[in-house]
């Protein structure tokens, strides 16, 4: 027994305290810069004194500012959608170099408006970065709705106490018209944007099946908030999506420390390959997202307003239990009267891990600083605050 409590006690004393994952990284240091006018189209938002939202199309970005023409100067309609204030507007004088005549116009950043859509429902995926699949143990390539509205590229996302924050960063796309099948994605024009995407590990931790992450439960509760998903400053369209998105780069620093680096290049399924993913799951209400079940989308379609995301990669703060956490909810499990006790080892497990997770204090909190960057896509600044 002795010999036995000894290993016990060494095997707990030594068990390694993971602050987050490791990630590979790039030897270059990430450059924001705008894609050429052949290679895409940067458009960015903002609402004038009167109130109006216009659409500029961007020609100049130094992270705090951009520079760039209003649509609405070459012929663009009165909309809030971009795509439809860019269909709209003659814009060979910008191409062509000649709109010497034209007003600039020069935004902070800080004021631009969410790239993300006005709807509130949007297709969340799982695990679609191979190294990311790996930390989280999964097999397969799996989607959930997320709920809640975009906001900004610059914003706050709320730490709840006792709550583990976490933090992911994405490639999100949203289309010009409604996708009724798959084969409407090829005709649509797509506008590409950088998203962030919070977790709530609680939610995750006692809701998720381990064994099935394509369950339904679990992650609509655990991705969906008024602040969890904010969205970088421009929505670019390119000429070549498939290119395009090979060549984008994002990455997450956190108070200034590097945690991912990924390129679009890495996601398992694409973006053509995700929406027929999506289509192939809407008829069942199995997502279970407050207590309620519900069908990926509701109508059947991939409307205008919902965002599809990519997924992403490797470097979040989530590990999984450690031997040290096995063996103290193992001594929990026994000290509440093991099988006789009112909660099963699992429940048991979950709560000591929280615990033990809490304590760490390595998930975000108070005070810290979420920058998700990219080379074409802009950046976003989330400060947490309480």
């Amino acid at each position: 027994m002795v010999v036995v409590a000894v290993v016990v006690f060494a095997a707990w004393a030594t068990s390694p305290d993971l602050q987050f994952n490791p990630a590979s990284f790039e030897n270059d240091p990430l450059v924001q810069r705008l894609a050429s006018n052949e290679e895409a189209t940067t458009l960015a938002q903002f609402r004038n004194a009167e109130g109006q939202i216009r659409t500029i199309l961007v020609t100049g970005y130094d992270k705090e500012t951009v520079v760039g023409f209003d649509l609405r100067e070459f012929g663009a309609p009165e909309t809030d959608d971009p795509f439809e204030a860019l269909a709209g507007a003659d814009i060979t004088p910008v191409l062509t170099d000649n709109a010497d005549n034209v007003r600039r116009t020069s935004l902070p950043v800080a004021t631009l408006l969410p790239t993300g859509t006005t709807g509130t429902r949007h297709i969340g995926t799982g695990t679609n970065f191979p190294e990311h699949a790996d930390e989280a143990n999964s097999g397969s390539v799996f989607q959930f709705p997320k709920f809640g509205p975009a906001t900004a590229a610059r914003t706050g996302v709320r730490a709840v106490a006792g709550v583990l924050l976490d933090y992911e960063v994405e490639l999100c796309v949203r289309f010009d018209r409604t996708l009724r099948t798959p084969a409407d994605f090829d005709i649509a024009a797509k506008g590409f944007f950088l998203c962030g995407d919070f977790t709530n590990r609680n939610a995750l931790i006692n809701l998720a099946d381990p064994d099935n992450l394509d369950s339904g439960r679990g992650f609509s509760d655990a991705k969906s908030g008024p602040d969890f998903f904010p969205t970088g400053p421009f929505l670019v369209i390119p000429r070549d999506w498939k290119a395009f998105v090979s060549s984008v780069r994002m990455t997450t620093n956190i108070n200034g420390s590097p945690r991912q680096d990924a390129r679009g290049s890495e996601m398992t399924l694409d973006f053509r390959k995700l929406v027929e993913k999506a289509f192939s799951d809407m008829v069942a209400p199995r997502f279970l997202y407050q207590e309620r079940f519900w069908k990926m989308v509701p109508e059947g379609t991939i409307p205008p307003a919902m965002t599809l995301m990519s997924g992403t990669a490797e470097g979040t703060i989530f590990t999984s239990p450690t031997r040290g956490d096995i063996i103290e909810a193992i001594a929990a499990y026994a000290l509440q009267g093991g099988p006789f006790g009112k909660q099963t080892f699992l429940d048991v497990a979950r709560k000591t891990f929280i615990t033990n997770e809490l304590a760490g204090g390595h998930y975000l909190k108070l005070g810290d600083t979420v920058h998700h960057g990219s080379n074409y896509l802009g950046d976003i600044v989330v400060k947490v605050s309480e």
